[in-house]
Formats: C-alpha cells, structure tokens, sequence
C-alpha cells in the first residue's frame, strides 16, 4: 500500500492543522514527544503535511522539561489562529509553572472557542484557568487526590484520556499516544492512525474507557479475587477508614481469615496496609496542595493532628510540617 493512499479523501483538499505546544516549566518529556511524534509519523505515512506544530510557552525564550533537558520556544503566548488547538504540557511541581500570565492567556484563548488540550498534569493548569469546570478530566494518577480537593466542580475520572467538548486531558506518559491516534483517526481514519501505531510499536491502544492504572491484582502481584476487592474498599475510603471487621463481612470472611490473607500475600495486617494507604495519600497532599496539615489529616482519616503527625512520623521518619518545608526547600533550588 502506498502511503498516499492510506489517509482518507477529504485529505486531498485539507489544509494542515496547527497544533501549538504550551511548555510548562519541567514538563514531562515523555508525554510531550509521544504527542509530536504522533504527528510526525501521520505527516510521514501520509506522504503529506497533515499536521504542523509550533512549541510556545511563558516568556517565549527556553524552558527545561523534567528531565533538565532546554528547549528553544518558537514564541511566546501570542494571539493564536481559531482553528488552533492548544495542548499544554504539564510536569513536575505543576502549580509553581502555572504562572498567572499562563492562566489569563489560557482564558482568553478559551473565550475565542479554541480546543485547549492538557497533557499530564497540565489538567491543573486548565482547571485552575476554570475551564473544566462542568466537565469530565483526567490527570496523573499520582495527582489525583490533590486534584480532587481543589477542584470539586470538576469530574475528574481515572480514564488514560478525556474528550469533553472542547476540552482534552491526559493521565501522562503513554497516554498521549492514544489519545493523539484518537485525534488523527477522526480526523483522517482509523487505517492512518493504525499506521502510525504499527510504526511506534504500540499494539495496544486504549481507549478513553480504559483506566490508567494497573489492576490492582496486577500492581500488587497476587491475583486472589476476595483480597482485590478489600484493597479496593480501603482505595476509596480513605477519609473515613472502614474498620478490618466491617471489610473482612463484606468479603464473607472472618476477621482471623482476612488478617491470615494480608499476611500471607502482603506481609502485612489489613490494618498495617490500610493505613500505609491513607499516609501515602497525605504525603501527596502535603506536597501536591497548599491545604493546612490539620486539614490533610482530616482528609486521610485522621482524628487529631497528634495522632497523624505520630503515624506520618513513625512510617516516614519525620514529621509532615518538616516533609512540606523540606520539599519546598527543593523546589526552590
């Protein structure tokens, strides 16, 4: 088959489309380059220039992705084309390269109807812009109980991608492929976008019914039904801790029979694994949010600011106010 024959008629007569890459700082390198590349290879199997690109970002110059590696910009944040589509590219640390001057160009070029796509953890930036208020998103699995606290009005889902009216978002790393095959497959057919996967090797393209995560047997290494689905329970209560006895009933098992169950397959109680659970949820919000640690421990399941700063201590080795201010020690290296 000929590459000019595997994109669809209306391509004889299209014009290219734009994307414009908005770069945060420390955005995450992989997600940005499975985006490009996607297109790249569209342009490369279709024997034609189907798409075009340019890379912008605050101040127009350089920006480093997480990696360290600089990237020269092709502009700043200009006045775009309507027909545009605007994919901002998200990273580490987030809420720091959300600049307010980000912020007020993404609502204005959201007030013009332009589509406005964010990859990673760019669903920050958009939410915070307002433009997913009303609407389903999806972000990094890891910020997603940062996110659920700040943005309430937004239906945020564990989907690998999100297509709301005019509004995109992504889980991070490979997610960007399979949205971006979704993209050149309504724009162009399914058999240029199976074109394009077959060239990056990807044989397995997820849809946005897909979740991003593994399974929880997968994750955890065991495949025992009764087991998966009391870590599940405990997954989605962590503000209000459902107690060993309570879960092992709703499994039909004893107390004894779930407590032998987490120490043969975790090496641990039900107690001990629930509530490394609910300090891993708090060290993300510690470092993910500016909520009070008061207000951290409330949302993990913790009675006094005592009792969470005894259990963050005793698993972390310091204390949350000393997590936080070491964290942000970091961030302002």
């Amino acid at each position: 088959m000929q590459r000019s024959k595997i994109v669809d008629v209306e391509d004889e007569r299209a014009s290219p489309r734009r994307f414009v890459f908005v770069l945060l700082d420390q955005f995450t390198m992989l997600s940005f380059a499975a985006a490009v590349d996607c297109l790249r290879l569209a342009n490369l199997m279709s024997d034609k220039t189907l798409y075009e690109w340019r890379l912008i970002g605050d101040g127009g110059e350089m920006v480093s992705c997480s990696t360290g590696t600089g990237f020269a910009l092709d502009g700043d944040l200009d006045e775009l084309h309507r027909d545009d589509t605007v994919i901002v590219c998200g990273g580490r640390d987030v809420q720091a390269a959300t600049t307010k001057r980000i912020l007020n160009w993404l609502r204005r070029e959201a007030r013009r109807g332009i589509v406005i796509g964010g990859l990673c953890t760019a669903a920050y930036a958009l939410a915070k812009a307002g433009l997913l208020d009303g609407k389903r998103a999806t972000i990094h699995w890891e910020n997603h109980d940062a996110f659920t606290e700040e943005f309430l009005e937004v239906e945020l889902t564990k989907s690998v991608f999100v297509k709301d009216g005019n509004r995109w978002t992504t889980a991070g790393g490979t997610s960007s492929i399979d949205l971006f095959l979704q993209i050149i497959a309504d724009h162009h057919g399914e058999t240029l976008a199976n074109a394009v996967a077959d060239q990056q090797i990807y044989s397995a393209i997820r849809t946005d019914q897909d979740t991003q995560r593994l399974s929880i047997p997968t994750r955890i290494g065991v495949r025992h039904p009764k087991l998966s689905r009391v870590i599940q329970a405990m997954e989605q209560n962590i503000e209000e801790p459902i107690s060993p006895s309570v879960l092992a009933k709703d499994v039909g098992m004893s107390t004894r029979q779930l407590e032998r169950l987490f120490r043969r397959y975790l090496n641990r109680s039900p107690k001990r694994y629930y509530m490394e659970l609910r300090l891993q949820k708090a060290r993300n919000l510690l470092m993910q949010t500016d909520m009070s640690v008061i207000n951290v421990a409330l949302a993990c399941g913790f009675a006094s600011p005592s009792h969470f700063s005894k259990c963050y201590r005793s698993h972390y080795d310091t204390t949350p106010y000393r997590e936080r201010g070491a964290h942000s020690a970091r961030l302002s290296i």
